[in-house]
């Protein structure tokens, strides 16, 4: 009896603690949501429990008890930065908000400092990172300042700033807790690094240098195993790494990764699922790129051991702020071999049995993948079938044992761009396009189109499932539906 009774208190925290949604697409990042119903039919003016405006920004809405966190931009103008589709945003104000669940009511907004305005790429925002919560605060970034906490109540708690950040499309990397950390994967086009702060007082306990990679827009996962530390499965542009998530110890890697990944990995017991995709990416056969020594005898016509913008092939003069990674006007050898390395990266999937240390490029990867990946949405599995959403409203479902694709179908009223990643809920799958085309799948290796919707508005967000109810990010506006 006595057990029973301790036991009691304990199963309802669990109960409590599946119901939260407490970082970017869910659970670990697994986007697979713990409700026993789900609306199929929904729109703007159809079973809606309330709509609530909001300013520009494209987090994903973080949930624990009543409580809903997102951030937003609000006022400035986003003024060209004069580098291709870069913008930036000028004069704007960066807010915390926080939403009541139940009733959609904004409890509290918290202005962040912003001491900088940093370029982003034009269908980024300067909120574009998910919160994360411990079920007691609230743990939000800004790359434009760095990592704030507050309360529940809207306390602020602390402050860290961070930066400046090298990356010229804005940063998507979101923050997350393990026990007492609060992790961000900080890559960019120079100085890389992978940071844990103390989650009660915002001080670094650890920070690791991955110079080794270039700019990412991932968050990373948690791997725990049956037997040694947690870890942290982080992707990175042409590696996925593994870190002890106490102390930042580099663990594993495997190489052969594609360049600029943007997804979280997706994990399936002992199985980690990762994919990367950029355009140029998509041929088979690595890209010859002359070396280091050929390029100098090809383009360094006053023979210093630099290239500068004149010397290059003039096809490049135009982005050759994108070769110039730490912006000191001339490529060094680190510029070009990133450059190589870019041009070499194949778009892939790469299914990792965890197990082993040290470099395990040869011996860890089970399958890959090599077409029909996303650019920007995670993979989802969902009772033991991998999904995949590719723009142009390509969907499959694959066997995530043998890679073999078991049905591939097109979404013909959703053939643009994706940014919200997949999630599974009550037997059902929920896809949303840029142009805000919802689409509900029947979940199975057979899957079927149960509905499509129009939100009439850009969605860039990812869902959040609790409690039987969806709650969904469009450009101007958080919607709650609930199924009926």
């Amino acid at each position: 009896m006595g057990i029973r009774l301790l036991l009691l208190p304990l199963t309802a925290a669990l109960a409590l603690q599946a119901e939260d949604w407490p970082m970017f697409r869910g659970v670990n990042g697994s986007g697979v949501a713990a409700v026993t119903a789900a609306p199929a039919d929904f729109g703007p003016a159809k079973n809606v429990v309330w709509k609530t405006a909001l300013p520009f920004g494209h987090s994903s809405p973080v949930i624990t008890g009543d409580l809903i966190f997102l951030t937003g931009a609000e006022g400035g103008e986003r003024v060209d930065a004069g580098r291709g589709d870069k913008v930036i945003d000028q004069g704007g104000k960066l807010f915390t908000i926080c939403l009541d669940r139940k009733s959609g009511k904004i409890l509290w907004r918290r202005e962040a400092p912003r001491p900088r305005l940093e370029r982003y790429q034009k269908v980024n925002s300067p909120a574009s990172p998910s919160a994360a919560t411990d079920g007691k605060n609230v743990f939000i970034f800004f790359a434009d300042y760095g990592l704030l906490s507050y309360t529940k109540d809207g306390a602020e708690r602390w402050r860290t700033p961070l930066g400046p950040f090298n990356n010229v499309n804005g940063h998507g990397s979101s923050p997350i807790v393990h026990n007492d950390l609060v992790i961000l994967v900080c890559d960019q086009d120079s100085g890389s690094y992978l940071l844990a702060l103390d989650k009660n007082t915002g001080r670094e306990r650890w920070r690791v240098d991955r110079s080794e990679v270039t700019r990412s827009y991932v968050t990373p996962a948690v791997f725990t195993p049956k037997s040694g530390p947690p870890e942290l499965i982080v992707p990175g542009a042409y590696q996925v790494t593994s870190y002890n998530a106490a102390t930042g110890e580099k663990l594993w890697w495997v190489r052969g990764f594609s360049w600029q990944p943007k997804s979280l990995p997706v994990i399936d017991g002992d199985m980690i699922y990762v994919h990367g995709w950029e355009g140029g990416g998509e041929a088979e056969t690595p890209t010859e790129t002359p070396s280091w020594a050929e390029a100098l005898k090809l383009y360094d016509a006053n023979k210093d051991g630099k290239i500068i913008q004149d010397e290059i092939d003039p096809k490049m003069r135009n982005s050759f702020y994108l070769l110039d990674l730490d912006g000191k006007g001339y490529l060094a050898p680190l510029d070009w071999d990133f450059y190589r390395a870019r041009r070499a990266a194949r778009n892939t999937l790469l299914a990792i049995q965890h197990g082993g240390r040290g470099d395990l490029s040869d011996s860890a990867v089970r399958w890959r993948m090599q077409k029909f990946l996303p650019n920007v949405p995670s993979p989802l599995i969902y009772q033991g079938v991998l999904y995949l959403v590719k723009d142009g409203g390509i969907f499959s479902s694959v066997d995530p044992k043998t890679g073999a694709i078991l049905k591939q179908g097109r979404l013909t009223s959703a053939l643009d761009t994706d940014y919200s990643s997949p999630v599974a809920a009550a037997g059902k799958i929920y896809l949303f396009s840029q142009n805000g085309i919802a689409t509900v799948l029947k979940a199975g290796a057979q899957w079927e189109t149960l509905a499509t919707i129009d939100m009439d508005e850009p969605i860039f967000a990812t869902p959040a499932f609790v409690d039987n109810r969806m709650y969904l990010r469009t450009r101007g506006a958080l919607y709650c539906f609930e199924a009926k």
